[in-house]
């Protein structure tokens, strides 16, 4: 990766699919695209979910594309009537939809052995024109870049080898690191420790998440920062700050 690391590169996702918004599929690539994403240096700045409707699809990337670097959509790139991304960002882009012909003949070598290339399972080599491709060794259709908009499958495992795809290939800057600490104490009685802490460690972000476990209240507390120095002596700070307030702190996390 290249560039200024010093810049913050963000990334939005588009998660695509009535059965998402219906609860009838739970969403699993937020989290791997967000993980995979901090490895290269990009953040994953927001994600939305829309169903299956043109108009809002074409909305959405638009208004996303314009304030991030990337924007990455899941879902609505296969072969039935209701997968309609591909059309949806061709219209975002203002550009045609087309067979891509390298697409084309992926599909046609994947299928060979398995009934052949039908109408349908053409419809997985359409891309808005002018767009590459984003390699699949999964189940052959391939992904879609056009833009700064990469389109993945809604499969998990079909979108994280996508990702594995574009090891490398993204502009980014700094990995943000992260360490946690663990406590048996409730997150309102350290919220000025934590407001303090942050505020003295430039470029350290603490987030606090609580539980209730065993009849007892606790929170873990993550520190976040690009700068792997800071963010010790920031989570050294946070450590003397919970004894002093009367707590273990476990480190890793309860």
């Amino acid at each position: 990766m290249a560039g200024n690391e010093n810049r913050i590169w963000t990334a939005a996702l588009v998660i695509i699919g009535d059965e998402i918004l219906s609860g009838r599929t739970q969403d699993a690539n937020l989290s791997a695209l967000a993980k995979w994403l901090n490895i290269q240096g990009i953040r994953l700045a927001e994600a939305r979910v829309v169903p299956d409707v043109q108009e809002q699809i074409v909305e959405a990337v638009n208004a996303l594309r314009a304030r991030n670097d990337y924007v990455f959509t899941t879902g609505g790139i296969g072969p039935t009537h209701d997968d309609i991304s591909v059309d949806a960002v061709a219209a975002a882009f203002g550009v045609p939809v087309v067979i891509h012909p390298r697409a084309r003949e992926v599909l046609e070598d994947y299928y060979a052995t398995r009934g052949g290339l039908n109408e349908a399972r053409l419809r997985m080599a359409r891309v808005p024109e002018g767009a590459e491709l984003i390699e699949n060794r999964v189940s052959g259709a391939p992904g879609i870049k056009i833009g700064n908009v990469y389109m993945m499958a809604g499969v998990p495992r079909i979108a994280v080898q996508m990702m594995d795809s574009l090891e490398g290939t993204l502009e980014g800057g700094l990995p943000l690191l992260s360490q946690t600490l663990g406590a048996w104490i409730a997150e309102s009685e350290v919220a000025d420790l934590l407001r303090e802490t942050e505020r003295r460690f430039e470029g350290c972000q603490i987030g606090s998440y609580p539980f209730f476990r065993e009849g007892r209240v606790g929170a873990n507390f993550v520190v976040r920062s690009t700068d792997a120095h800071v963010m010790a002596e920031c989570v050294k700070a946070l450590f003397d700050g919970l004894i002093a307030a009367g707590s273990q702190p476990v480190s890793g996390g309860i």
